[in-house]
């Protein structure tokens, strides 16, 4: 493998990962980058899992669909283990889908019949908190090396602290629009009503509370219909 050309590629994608101008963009360049960059992989994909719920994004293929459902269905899986390990085992390489897999007894044969030939997975973790898995997946048995463990890990590296930034991002905006959201909505009770600001912000509060609805809606009604709904 050319070394040196393959730093170049991944310096000059990491750029990339940190220009995109949303999360989901952000994961879908991760993902391309994987099927471009490691030798082996047909397909990519992030695994989320949310207590028992898991949630596949930018998938490059519907195989990497596919057997995300089939982990789900079955509880276990190498996307499962590497997207919930805490202090373990962090790259999970399995080099031959056609040779028996005693660790996976339920997933591992029906993998292969999803046509899955081998297959790592990396856990996308910054030192403060843990993102989820990125998955490669090849139709070929043992076509994952060393070589593409190794660039597996840098991308995973990478795509980790750019997926944690862009979604940083896109809650701190988020924040900022829900507090003018609010602030408006404010405004229009206090000049409907004749009330003072924290008045108007008990007005919303309670309602939210009463009516289990967020706050964020409460405004956005208010400012739809002129008062609190």
């Amino acid at each position: 493998m050319d070394w040196d050309r393959f730093a170049q590629k991944m310096a000059s994608m990491a750029r990339d990962l940190l220009a995109q101008e949303s999360v989901g963009a952000t994961l879908e360049r991760i993902t391309a980058s994987a099927t471009e960059l490691v030798d082996g992989c047909d397909a990519a994909g992030i695994l989320l899992l949310r207590g028992s719920e898991v949630e596949t994004l930018a998938a490059t293929d519907q195989l990497v669909v596919d057997s995300d459902r089939l982990q789900a269905r079955l509880g276990e899986g190498p996307c499962f283990d590497a997207a919930r390990t805490a202090t373990g085992e962090r790259v999970f390489r399995i080099a031959d889908f056609t040779a028996e897999q005693p660790r996976w007894l339920a997933y591992a044969p029906r993998a292969r019949a999803l046509g899955v030939g081998s297959m790592m997975g990396f856990l996308l973790f910054t030192e403060e908190e843990r993102l989820g898995a990125l998955n490669l997946y090849s139709r070929r048995p043992g076509a994952f090396t060393e070589a593409s463990e190794l660039s597996g890990w840098l991308l995973a590296s990478h795509a980790a602290v750019a997926f944690s930034s862009a979604r940083t991002h896109a809650q701190l905006e988020q924040a900022i629009a829900t507090r003018h959201l609010i602030g408006e909505a404010m405004g229009i009770l206090m000049g409907r009503h004749h009330i003072s600001e924290d008045q108007a912000f008990d007005v919303l509060r309670r309602y939210s509370q009463e009516n289990n609805v967020k706050l964020r809606e409460v405004a956005r009604l208010v400012c739809e219909k002129g008062t609190v709904p």
